[in-house]
């Protein structure tokens, strides 16, 4: 135990201790010492109740300026997480103030557009799953986009929210190293982000047994969630508060009784958790939905093109051809 708070201090001191490289190190060794002592004493022939006693008041002293870090508004924001999602619901109308719709030419080159956009809930007719591998068969960032009757798509995704400058870490996930942020966008932005600007691997599965109602109360979530963040933003968490575990908590609003299972943790396997409880098109194998759901290439192929959603989804299982917006 005191090995485990040990390392745990070194990691948060490491992410959050104010300071230059420099000023970290020396709070981290400085911190070692009386873990080291702690960790002796538990090991010992005849424990050193005071060395174990001084360590937890160090700890607990830890542990109060661990609970003084708290999220922020008002950083300098990277570009593509800039404007948090503001969105709100009035009667079947569906109004968002910030969509985003950048036009990607590389990761680091593109236009910025943030846009008024309204949207006509009784029209909603489909819920697709998108994953993106950016860090091997395990790991996956989950997208879900809302179809509806005139074509459009919008796309909603739970980000971290990156400073200028700033890159993600999984690690650093863990300690509080980033906010969280909700972002609504039109599904040629986010998706080209991902498959073109960053290189990663793309598949979008059609979700099923979804009534027309059902879809309008995932989407009010989202808006309720949006509100929530901001009234009081919170941090990302790469275990607990991240891109597939709001997906889940969405999903559980509609089904109660959706099972926990360790592919909400590894997210590469989301898909197959999602066609194990129903989910996907039925009778379909996984290896056929996998196949025909790999939209890495045919997104490379359209580009920034007006029937982008169209040609993504040619062949995709669940979703006719008349079914394709246009």
């Amino acid at each position: 135990m005191c090995l485990g708070i040990g390392i745990w201090g070194g990691f948060a001191l490491w992410y959050q201790f104010p300071g230059n490289v420099v000023a970290k190190v020396v709070a981290i060794l400085v911190w070692c010492v009386p873990s080291i002592w702690a960790v002796r004493a538990g090991f010992g022939p005849v424990r050193r109740w005071h060395s174990l006693a001084v360590f937890a008041g160090l700890f607990c002293v830890m542990l109060i300026w661990w609970a003084t870090i708290r999220p922020q508004q008002d950083r300098v924001w990277a570009d593509d997480v800039a404007q948090p999602l503001h969105a709100r619901i009035e009667g079947d109308r569906l109004i968002i103030d910030n969509v985003r719709n950048f036009h990607w030419r590389s990761e680091t080159d593109y236009d910025v557009r943030w846009e008024p956009r309204e949207y006509d809930l009784s029209q909603v007719q489909s819920v697709d799953m998108i994953l993106s591998y950016w860090m091997g068969p395990a790991i996956a960032h989950t997208l879900v986009s809302f179809g509806f009757a005139d074509g459009r798509q919008l796309v909603f995704s739970l980000e971290i929210r990156k400073e200028q400058g700033e890159s993600f870490s999984a690690l650093g996930g863990f300690f509080r190293k980033f906010e969280s942020v909700l972002v609504a966008a039109d599904e040629r932005d986010i998706v080209l982000t991902r498959s073109n600007a960053r290189g990663e691997d793309v598949y979008l599965y059609r979700l099923q047994g979804l009534s027309p109602a059902k879809m309008r109360e995932l989407l009010h979530f989202y808006v309720d969630r949006a509100q929530q963040l901001e009234r009081a933003p919170r941090f990302y968490n790469t275990l607990t508060s991240n891109c597939t575990t709001v997906v889940f908590e969405l999903m559980r609003r509609i089904q109660p009784k959706l099972p926990l299972d360790y592919r909400l943790l590894a997210s590469g396997y989301l898909a197959e958790y999602a066609q194990d409880v129903g989910g996907l098109t039925p009778g379909v194998p996984m290896a056929e939905l996998q196949q025909a759901g790999r939209i890495t290439l045919r997104a490379r192929e359209a580009g920034d093109v007006s029937d982008f959603s169209a040609r993504i989804r040619a062949g995709v299982p669940g979703i006719s051809p008349q079914g394709i917006p246009r």
